[in-house]
């Protein structure tokens, strides 16, 4: 009898290890192991852009979407979904699902400008998850080919002796070129009149067309080269190599709490609460995508250089110009009441 029984707990024994060994095995499989973990993405994605087709950040959209999509199996399609200085377009980003197939470009001036004058649907920290910057704008004061200014010290002196006689646009009021050029202003004690465009192409043509006297703000490099538009001061941190005689307005002395340098970058940012592994996906997509050749020619092409910052470190970015836009916002007058 004992021993009967001392041969079952064997045989259960027996069968317990062999299940084991049989769960342990499919655990190993690959396909077992995708279904507990789905890949990412399976479709489609969507990169949101806030600006009109053809401008300059349209353009880099579409050239850092398409050697990404190598790195991520998947076609990124860009939609522009435009208006409010890209407040509209950036508002879609952080509404969206964060599943990771909607992200796309938050502008500086929809980010660190416009939610401090009035009341937007979104927290420019508090509701993105920023993934990489690929670029840096290049922002400019300029004037046609044939204006009589020569550089920005004409035309700053000529402003002087002739309150409100100049007119010039930008992307929109209370852009980061907007509110560069009314601390300018301030600093100098100068009076120009502002009339805000939807994007680059309008108000370049706006220039050509002789209805303004400049633009602060982004342009088309062959433009310059054909002479038809003159850089007077670049509106950016940086000098550029593309254009080594045109002096940032930094280097003029308008350097200092009151005209900082002009943040504007180029970033992809989804909306808050994706996965972390899927920021990790797209992160190192997009990473791979920057040094492609194609992408680097690309962005030579339109005298933009490669201008790079990991998830982390463009979190930390945006932390930091959001609190000293907050401030000189504040000290203008335009907070919102």
């Amino acid at each position: 009898m004992e021993q009967n029984r001392t041969r079952r707990n064997v045989l259960k024994l027996m069968i317990i290890c062999f299940l084991c060994l049989v769960f342990a095995l499919l655990v190993g499989q690959p396909g077992y192991a995708e279904e507990k973990t789905p890949k990412f993405p399976i479709r489609p994605m969507n990169f949101i852009c806030p600006f009109v087709a053809g401008s300059t950040a349209d353009i880099t959209a579409r050239l850092i979407s398409k050697n990404a999509e190598k790195f991520l199996g998947q076609t990124i399609v860009v939609v522009n979904k435009t208006g409010a200085s890209g407040t509209i377009g950036i508002a879609a980003i952080a509404s969206a699902k964060p599943d990771g197939y909607t992200f796309g470009y938050t502008s500086p001036s929809g980010m660190l400008v416009s939610p401090f004058v009035e009341k937007f649907p979104y927290d420019p920290l508090k509701d993105f998850q920023q993934i990489i910057q690929y670029s840096e704008a290049t922002f400019a004061i300029y004037v046609r080919g044939d204006s009589p200014f020569k550089d920005f010290k004409e035309l700053v002196a000529y402003a002087r002796q002739n309150p409100n006689k100049l007119t010039y646009c930008t992307s929109g009021a209370l852009s980061i070129a907007h509110v560069t050029m009314v601390q300018v202003a301030k600093k100098e004690n100068l009076k120009f009149n502002h009339i805000p465009f939807k994007g680059g192409p309008e108000y370049q043509a706006a220039l050509l067309g002789g209805h303004v006297d400049f633009v602060a703000g982004d342009f088309n490099y062959s433009l310059v080269e054909a002479g038809q538009i003159r850089l007077l001061a670049l509106m950016g941190e940086n000098l550029r190599p593309e254009y080594p005689k045109i002096p940032t307005l930094k280097s003029l002395g308008y350097d200092s709490p009151d005209v900082p340098p002009a943040p504007i970058y180029q970033n992809i940012a989804g909306p808050k609460g994706m996965p972390h592994e899927v920021v990790i996906k797209l992160e190192e997509a997009f990473t791979l995508a920057t040094k492609e050749p194609a992408f680097i020619n690309g962005l030579k092409e339109i005298r933009f250089p490669v201008v790079y910052r990991n998830s982390k470190d463009m979190t930390d970015y945006m932390a930091n110009y959001y609190e000293f836009y907050r401030k000189m916002v504040t000290e203008m007058g335009l907070g919102k009441k």
